[in-house]
């Protein structure tokens, strides 16, 4: 099980990895897949075929890319997340800059076979974070830790049907691992250190899973796309310790798994050709969020336990950006997006300080050469101020219930190197 974190604190890790490894999409769902799209905050991408890339948010875009192409790149998320508040009605609970900074790897192959048939290889990742109050936060007997890795092959086929439709698919296979902890806090009601482990589990899993998109070619200068990508079953299987688990020897570690669900989503997209130089792009995305409505770990011949309610909604996110053309190698890109919380204010905690976002991004690209392309994109995303309240009888009794508000902002950076053969 390796120190590997997935499951418990997926549900955590979902929406902290939307603070931690991204803030960009609800939940732990991560939308950085690429450079070029973060210049344009990751509109339009079911109905563009830049590069490679393209693939991994619609494998039918795959027919409009010529020859074979590679595209690597990373971009970087830096989080600055607050939570302060309240924890037994009047100690100072305060937690600042919790959120880790991440690094957000890809590499994508694509093929054209014929005029007809293409393939791809891309690998990436769909959701990460890491979160970290520590144990003298005064809210840790509702949690302290979380955490959450994944990472993601995909091979995807397409075929152009005629001249205006294209469709393609592919399967995925994910590799995910996280964590979740809670901690007694000073304010105790039952007599245990302050620091003592409330409930750690950590577990990972691998997991096969599905994608299909399609393309239409409406005329020379319009397109639609739409993608949708299959829920994602994970059994993540590990150990867990603390006194929620065993009273008797809290520091006994005991082989357990939790059942997993990351959800499916869908995007519908468009692309309009303007002018000779300026286009328009737009996105709708869906994320079945509402899936996820708690976390329970399950033992071997014991009774499953109760780790968290989450009880969350879908979340819907819309983009609308723009490309300009400013010279026959220059590129330039800017894009907004809003992201809904997928998280009411009475479920929202601080290990998951989900909220609404707003997407502000720029970005370039300079055609190098005949064959080779670079992109660069920077995004700057606001969190809206919300409150959370965290009122768990069993929680209670190691530090009182919490009451807090999360504030904060991410901004991100990319890099990509394409190349044409």
């Amino acid at each position: 099980m390796k120190s590997n974190k997935t499951l418990l604190s997926l549900a955590v890790a979902f929406s902290l990895a939307s603070v931690s490894s991204a803030t960009n999409a609800a939940g732990f769902q991560l939308a950085e897949y690429s450079a070029t799209g973060l210049g344009r905050a990751y509109a339009g991408e079911a109905a563009m075929a830049d590069n490679a890339s393209a693939q991994w948010r619609n494998p039918a875009m795959l027919t409009y890319l010529e020859g074979t192409q590679i595209s690597t790149g990373a971009i970087y998320v830096n989080p600055n997340i607050d939570v302060d508040g309240t924890s037994a009605g009047s100690i100072k609970a305060e937690s600042h800059d919790f959120a880790h900074d991440a690094i957000i790897p890809n590499l994508y192959i694509s093929h054209k076979y014929n005029d007809q048939f293409a393939v791809g290889v891309a690998l990436s990742t769909n959701y990460g974070m890491e979160t970290d109050l520590g144990t003298d936060f005064a809210g840790a007997n509702h949690g302290n830790e979380a955490s959450v890795i994944s990472k993601e092959l995909n091979l995807n086929v397409a075929y152009q049907l005629n001249e205006q439709v294209s469709v393609g698919g592919g399967v995925r296979y994910v590799i995910a691992e996280g964590s979740f902890g809670a901690v007694s806090t000073e304010n105790s009601l039952i007599p245990v250190p302050a620091g003592t482990t409330l409930k750690y589990m950590e577990g990972d899993d691998k997991a096969w899973a599905w994608q299909i998109g399609t393309a239409w070619q409406i005329n020379d200068e319009h397109r639609i796309g739409f993608a949708y990508k299959s829920e994602v079953a994970l059994t993540l299987e590990g150990h867990a310790e603390g006194f929620g688990f065993n009273q008797a020897n809290p520091a006994a570690k005991k082989n357990g798994s939790m059942e997993l669900a990351l959800p499916a989503t869908a995007e519908l997209a468009s692309f309009h050709q303007l002018t000779e130089k300026v286009a328009v792009h737009a996105s709708f995305n869906w994320t079945d969020w509402s899936s996820f409505e708690k976390l329970v770990a399950d033992f071997p011949g014991e009774n499953s336990v109760e780790i968290k309610k989450e009880n969350w909604k879908d979340n819907y996110r819309f983009a609308i950006g723009s490309t300009y053309q400013a010279t026959p190698k220059l590129a330039l890109r800017t894009g907004v997006a809003y992201d809904t919380s997928a998280v009411d204010e009475a479920d929202r905690t601080a290990t998951i300080p989900e909220t609404d976002r707003t997407w502000l991004s720029v970005g370039a690209s300079y055609q190098w050469s005949n064959q080779l392309s670079l992109d660069a994109g920077y995004t700057y995303i606001l969190a809206k101020d919300a409150d959370m309240h965290e009122d768990d009888g069993a929680a209670n009794l190691f530090g009182g219930s919490f009451e807090g508000e999360v504030t904060g902002n991410v901004w991100l950076i990319g890099v990509q190197a394409n190349y044409v053969f």
